[in-house]
């Protein structure tokens, strides 16, 4: 099989769709997390104030992560639009990706397997 079926690309589209939406919604509603975090040093201790510093980051490396995933899914739709052949294809074996993983993660450009060499081989 090379290609998606026509009623897999449309459901794969709706999924992107909601994921895209959902992500700018994700994105919306973390707006003012990169803001300087300014604490009383007076009235807030050390702990206290190294919890807050470590939120932030973690949620700035959450917003990163979104925006980056978002850009994913933008492109994966673009193709979609266009009716690009290799839409649902892994981008390293050309094989279809397989439906159920499709399905669970929409903006998945490689195959199982091919995601899990990348994995192994990765830093």
């Amino acid at each position: 099989m090379t290609e998606l079926r026509p009623d897999q690309a449309r459901r794969l589209r709706q999924l992107l769709e909601a994921l895209k939406a959902e992500l700018e919604q994700q994105l919306s509603d973390a707006g003012g997390i990169s803001q300087t975090i300014e604490l009383d040093q007076a009235r807030v201790g050390r702990l206290s104030r190294m919890d807050a510093l470590q939120h932030q980051a973690m949620a700035k490396e959450q917003r990163r992560r979104a925006e980056v995933r978002l850009h994913r899914v933008s492109a994966r739709l673009g193709e979609a639009a266009v009716n690009d052949p290799d839409f649902g294809l892994c981008r390293d074996c050309l094989e279809v990706i397989p439906w159920p993983r499709l399905e669970a993660i929409p903006d998945a450009l490689f195959c199982t397997d091919c995601q899990h060499l990348r994995t192994e081989t990765s830093p």
